[in-house]
């Protein structure tokens, strides 16, 4: 039987933009660092569909354009990237897409150099060019034991080992989260009143909640929307808008929503418990968002300037946000 692999990314979704709501009454927040000076940085670049991607060589040939993506279980090579570089196939595997169940080769893949860090015996499920949107993926794999910091006031990617990162200060907001399969879920979100738990997929261009969260939010039907998968298939769903999301301390407003019964759900086994996965259209609405595998925490800074009434208006930042648990 195939090893099967999960990657909840998706090339595109239904337009729409989330606001963030502050506490009034705050102080000029201090000033923050990037990351530590360990920390290996490279210029962020953001794709046609809002996500970011870094160089990586494979076996000192390259650069090649890599999407970072904290939804997906496993590194990536496209079809023909791993022609170009004649890469041997090891056997087969099933990739679980948003859409999807699709069986796909594996490749060997040795020499992996990103951010001056090589990684070697990886298997590397094949995927199409134009359903990737890059010339590969760096999946969980890649990433374990390391911080991933996506600064998007700085276009910059920052990978550095967690115990080397500069820990939790200058972040506003520590959220702790539990493991299943590699990503970090975190538990205790809120939507609208009804408890969540999130998942921060750097993969995703917006964000998905699957149909537990649709019944409890009674969200919606009408407004239809679709989107394709990494493995080509069309994910049909209804978009919908939440009024505030919730996380500890911080507050999204007018967060558009796609739910569908998709298959990604199902293998987190969050399928029947509100769930929801939290996309680069929402993310962006932070300055800074970093996550810690070794330590399970998700880190976030909120912006100096933050949007009301969906975005339309803004009010500056007068101090730095008080946490606390719900």
């Amino acid at each position: 039987m195939p090893l099967t692999l999960f990657m909840n990314a998706v090339l595109a979704a239904a337009a729409g933009t989330a606001s963030m709501a502050l506490p009034a009454g705050q102080m000029a927040a201090p000033e923050l660092t990037a990351a530590s000076t360990a920390a290996e940085i490279v210029s962020g670049e953001e794709d046609r569909y809002q996500r970011m991607t870094v160089p990586v060589t494979i076996g000192g040939q390259g650069p090649f354009r890599f999407m970072i993506d904290t939804g997906s279980q496993a590194t990536v090579v496209t079809r023909g990237l791993s022609d170009k570089l004649q890469l041997q196939p090891v056997g087969v595997a099933t990739v679980v897409g948003m859409a999807s169940r699709v069986p796909v080769q594996l490749v060997a893949l040795d020499g992996l150099e990103f951010a001056e860090r090589v990684f070697d015996n990886i298997s590397a499920p094949l995927l199409e060019a134009r359903h990737v949107g890059a010339d590969g993926i760096l999946g969980l794999d890649s990433l374990q034991d390391m911080r991933v910091l996506i600064d998007f006031r700085q276009d910059t990617i920052a990978v550095d080992q967690a115990s080397e990162a500069s820990g939790d200060r200058g972040y506003e907001i520590v959220v702790r989260a539990r493991r299943k399969l590699g990503r970090l879920i975190i538990t205790d979100a809120v939507i609208d009143g009804v408890r969540a738990a999130v998942i921060i997929d750097t993969g995703a261009q917006n964000s998905v909640g699957n149909m537990a969260l649709s019944r409890k939010l009674r969200a919606s039907t009408s407004d239809l929307t679709s989107a394709t998968d990494v493995n080509g298939a069309i994910m049909t769903g209804s978009q919908d808008i939440a009024r505030v999301l919730r996380i500890d301390g911080m507050q999204l407003n007018n967060v558009p929503i796609t739910f569908t019964d998709s298959p990604a759900f199902d293998v987190l086994e969050l399928t029947r418990k509100p769930a929801l996965i939290l996309g680069m259209g929402n993310l962006r609405m932070f300055d800074r968002v970093a996550i810690d595998f070794a330590s399970r925490k998700v880190l976030f800074d909120l912006p100096r300037e933050a949007g009301f009434q969906n975005g339309l208006s803004r009010n500056y930042r007068t101090g730095r946000l008080r946490t606390g648990k719900m």
